[in-house]
């Protein structure tokens, strides 16, 4: 980055609550794989030996990326490295952290998030990566492929509701909002959707523009649906915080625009013809590629007579329902890649989650539950044969996607931890509440120890063995916190109180 430009920062009054930029560095001690190992969650499920260990596989390379700060890249935290090239990427922080809320009892991941805090720009800009030697921003500001994409609140909205830790919110309220603020300034066109480029997006290789922009580097004139629906939720969580925290005034802005884009995107995005969202054109007229990016709409608030149609296009073995779901680009495409070609049609973990959680959204637990099996089973599959995870997948075959990179957690941890527990298992906690609901699925004996949940609460979570998935569960629990849990299985459900 040359010293020579001209300073032409317009100020962020939100900027100057950071506290993150010039702090100094928090001491600490790594902890090494085998010590975290006694206070990471322990899963059990009887007859899927390889699910298990590909659980402790993904933890044990997690906990051989993480770094320090140092005196030259300028880093406030320890973090997890993404695994890829040196550098930390915006959203594969975030991705990691969905997985790494599992083990705070052992090393910090949240804080990863806080270096990128400590590097925000006078008008709340943030660079989507950094350099871990240096701790420079590896774009200029006004790159189209400088930052992005924008699910910072995201993250921390997932931390809080994983620990109720309501001090950090209030802590990072104000970095979220500037660079939310330096986005909506940047990013948008005159009608207020917003735009991105291969790999400010992250998908750096989707065929989404006409042959006249690169597909990496060009944001090609468009609105992007991801982009658009990303700002969605991020404007919807920001309200969130803000009212949590006590800055209900604030949280009114956040919501107006949200709730702008959703009439922008129902109204604007949508193609009744083929019941799908797009990307749009100047003049109006929509991209006819389907991408995953797409489904970002389902935390749009989708209209219910639209939504059965939309997510028909997960089940179509014509489109999305390959043999390891869900591919990034469309089947019916004709530069979809059956061996991945990156994101010409890969499975890649970060989206299948966002989908996952989409799905949840919307109150569609059987297809999540669904598409998260074949998730799984895929990759513990290629685990089985390789001994290790991957960047991302063929959506035709039991292998790599072609090209990826090996020993990736990296976000592919998602897959062995988080879609275990939250999908497999069905574990979805809400200490803030005090409530845990268990959406028992499996008729095998299957749990957890050492299950975190809040701050301080650990509990040992077992179901017994059914003979069919009708029969009422027989759950052990031990918790040293007060909790309700919620059981629900496919012929009913109940709830345990537990009081210590």
């Amino acid at each position: 980055m040359s010293d020579n430009y001209y300073k032409t920062y317009a100020g962020n009054s939100w900027v100057k609550e950071n506290s993150f930029i010039g702090a100094k560095p928090r001491a600490s001690r790594i902890p090494g794989f085998a010590e975290a190992s006694k206070k990471l969650p322990a899963p059990f499920w009887a007859g899927h030996d390889s699910a298990v260990e590909a659980y402790w596989k993904a933890w044990k390379i997690a906990f051989a990326n993480l770094g320090k700060p140092t005196g030259k890249n300028g880093f406030v935290a320890d973090y997890i490295d993404p695994a890829f090239n040196g550098h930390i990427f915006m959203w594969d922080s975030v991705f990691m952290l969905m997985f790494g809320k599992y083990g705070l009892r052992a090393f910090d991941f949240q804080g990863a998030l806080d270096n990128f805090y400590a590097k925000q720009h006078p008008d709340g800009f943030i660079c989507r990566e950094i350099d871990e030697t240096t701790g420079g921003d590896l774009f200029h500001r006004f790159d189209p492929a400088s930052t992005g994409p924008n699910l910072l609140a995201w993250s921390e909205w997932e931390y809080f509701k994983s620990t109720g830790d309501v001090g950090r919110l209030k802590k990072v309220f104000a970095a979220l909002a500037g660079f939310n603020s330096w986005y909506r300034t940047y990013r948008t066109w005159p009608d207020g959707s917003y735009w991105s480029s291969g790999w400010g997006c992250g998908m750096d290789n989707q065929p989404r523009m006409g042959r006249e922009y690169n597909p990496c580097f060009s944001h090609g004139r468009m609105s992007w649906i991801d982009a658009t629906c990303q700002q969605i939720l991020n404007n919807s969580v920001l309200a969130r915080i803000a009212e949590t925290i006590g800055r209900k005034r604030e949280a009114s802005g956040f919501r107006k625009e949200s709730d702008a884009l959703s009439v922008f995107v129902h109204e604007k995005m949508w193609d009744r013809k083929t019941g799908f969202y797009y990307d749009r054109f100047p003049g109006g007229r929509l991209s006819r590629v389907k991408t995953i990016g797409a489904f970002w709409a389902l935390f749009a608030g989708i209209p219910e007579n639209r939504l059965a149609r939309f997510i028909k296009h997960l089940e179509n073995p014509a489109e999305f329902n390959r043999s390891h779901r869900i591919p990034t680009l469309s089947a019916d495409h004709p530069q979809y890649d059956a061996k991945g070609g990156y994101w010409l049609g890969a499975v890649w973990a970060p989206t299948d989650y966002m989908v996952l959680r989409g799905l949840d959204s919307v109150g569609k637990p059987d297809l999540a539950f669904d598409i998260a099996g074949n998730h799984h089973d895929n990759v513990i599959k290629v685990f089985e044969k390789t001994g290790t995870f991957w960047e991302n997948y063929s959506p035709e075959y039991a292998m790599p996607g072609k090209p990826a990179a090996d020993d990736f957690v990296g976000w592919t941890g998602l897959v062995p931890i988080t879609v275990l527990l939250e999908y497999i298992f069905g574990l979805k906690p809400d200490p803030h509440a005090g409530k845990l609901r268990w959406e028992v699925r499996l008729t095998e004996e299957h749990g957890v120890k050492r299950y975190p949940f809040g701050l301080r609460g650990v509990m040992d979570l077992r179901c017994a063995r059914r003979k069919k998935p009708a029969d009422r569960p027989e759950i052990s629990v031990y918790s040293n916190v007060p909790v309700d849990i919620e059981v629900r299985w496919q012929a009913g459900k109940d709830i345990l109180r537990i009081r210590r």
